[in-house]
């Protein structure tokens, strides 16, 4: 669902899925193919945010800012199934791994990779082409090509599934 939030209304791109068991409330920029999972909280109430294009955030991610910040998030970023995005900022072709943590005035690198569970602590930053895990993040390897080219084919995953949700995915009774 997206709500308007004391006259601040999200906006999004074209060909973006949003389930409707997604909440998408207030200052909130979604840009064009992304997919927004089923229960994803996306709160841009009083604190902004920005998701850039073809962006995938999995099932029941957490994305919030403190008062007057924003939370920023680039193009082409895979955001792992539970995790906690707030207040950071996740460059371009990150990938978030299941149930990861990256809390405020973080910063996570283009082409990181970080790990499932591990937690990116207040003001930590990963250097682009990265692979972090850990609590606290602890930076382990580099990504290679091979591992760039495996995810971008999984990220284009969901920029197709996001136009195929629109047209086929139906309730059932």
């Amino acid at each position: 669902m997206i709500y308007e939030f004391e006259n601040r209304k999200p906006k999004t791109g074209a060909d973006t899925y949003i389930s409707k068991s997604a909440e998408v409330i207030g200052d909130v920029i979604i840009g064009n193919g992304c997919f927004i999972a089923p229960g994803a909280k996306i709160k841009g109430d009083y604190g902004s945010i920005r998701i850039g294009n073809m962006t995938s955030i999995q099932e029941n991610c957490v994305i919030h800012a403190r008062p007057g910040k924003i939370c920023t998030i680039g193009n082409y970023v895979t955001a792992g199934h539970g995790c906690i995005l707030h207040g950071c900022t996740l460059k371009d072709y990150s990938v978030i791994g299941m149930g990861a943590i990256v809390s405020d005035f973080a910063v996570v690198g283009e082409w990181c990779a970080v790990g499932e569970g591990c937690v990116v602590k207040q003001n930590q930053e990963i250097p682009d082409n990265k692979i972090a895990v850990g609590v606290p993040a602890k930076i382990i390897g580099e990504v290679n090509e091979d591992y760039k080219k495996q995810w971008t084919g999984f990220k284009d995953i969901y920029v197709d599934l996001a136009k195929r949700y629109q047209v086929g995915l139906k309730k059932t009774e």
